[in-house]
């Protein structure tokens, strides 16, 4: 009886050994596992059995993207300007032995790389790139790190400038510097808005005086036609008159009377002196005959 006693203890505390030596492995993560004190192999996720008192967990690692934040670092620009930069690491073990094994304390080493190399690039640039070319600076930083951090197990994802802090009488001149730019830039847009302005109107005067001119030549231009179909109009009559008086076929004297009467008109209290054709003396005497006869007969 008592045999069996110390059997079912016996057997008891072995579940209870084999129990507290399953293990499982949650989702991104994995464990190391030392053998005697050495390296035996590295647990991804599920259900393993660790070997009692022969076995160990060396580290847990968790193989997530880690984010790490360091505190700002002391640099100094090509042109002696020392400001503070803080920055953040992205971050994720690749390979859990190397991370256990390649280096002590793996976020310090990166952190006291990450300030070093930060102080190599910053030292290469004046302060006014170093405010603008914060991608090149990580991309810099991003590089150099991941080359480093390779044999450690690490990959690192990204770094991140987070902030950047020149002494604060660099910061005065900046602002001023920043207020005079805007002012410039209101100067120069309220001259382009006054430019601007003339011009629309000069535009507005000339296409006003454009207007009235072309009103002024058209005006001319109507006036011109008026009087050009005056003319034609009376050239016409002229035109018409000597058809029909070649229609009717004058005889010579008529001819010659028409062109007294015309000498006439011509002469109408416009002129002091009228030379007339001989041909139209003789028909103006006799014209003159006429009269004296007509009297004479009025007379008895």
């Amino acid at each position: 009886m008592a045999g069996l006693i110390v059997l079912g203890v016996i057997i008891l505390l072995a579940l209870i050994l084999i129990i507290r030596n399953i293990k499982i492995v949650p989702q991104a993560h994995a464990f190391v596992i030392e053998r005697l004190g050495t390296y035996h192999s590295t647990w991804e996720t599920g259900l393993h059995l660790k070997v009692p008192f022969i076995d160990r967990i060396s580290k847990r690692v968790s193989l997530k993207e880690q984010v790490v934040d360091f505190p700002p670092q002391p640099v100094i620009t090509r042109d002696n300007v020392t400001m503070q930069i803080d920055t953040v690491v992205y971050f994720e073990i690749t390979d859990p032995k190397l991370y256990t094994y390649g280096v002590e304390r793996p976020l310090s080493a990166i952190e006291n790389l990450t300030a070093t190399t930060l102080r190599n690039i910053i030292g290469d640039l004046e302060l006014d790139n170093t405010l603008t070319s914060r991608d090149t600076i990580n991309d810099k930083i991003r590089i150099i790190l991941d080359e480093a951090t390779d044999a450690w197990g690490i990959r690192v994802i990204r770094v991140e400038l987070k902030n950047i802090l020149p002494p604060r009488e660099i910061q005065d001149a900046m602002e001023k510097q920043m207020k005079a730019e805007r002012e410039r830039r209101a100067r120069i847009l309220d001259a382009e808005g006054e430019k601007r302005s003339q011009i629309l109107v000069a535009e507005g005067l000339k296409e006003s005086a454009i207007l009235k001119a072309d009103a002024v030549k058209e005006q001319k231009i109507r006036e011109a036609q008026g009087e050009a179909e005056a003319i034609l109009t009376v050239q016409k009559a002229n035109a018409d008159a000597l058809r029909m008086l070649n229609e009717a076929a004058p005889s010579d004297r008529v001819i010659q009377l028409k062109s007294l009467e015309a000498f006439a008109k011509a002469a109408d209290g416009k002129a002091t002196k009228i030379i007339i054709p001989s041909e139209i003396q003789g028909l103006a005497g006799t014209v003159t005959a006429v009269k004296e006869i007509w009297k004479d007969t009025a007379a008895e």
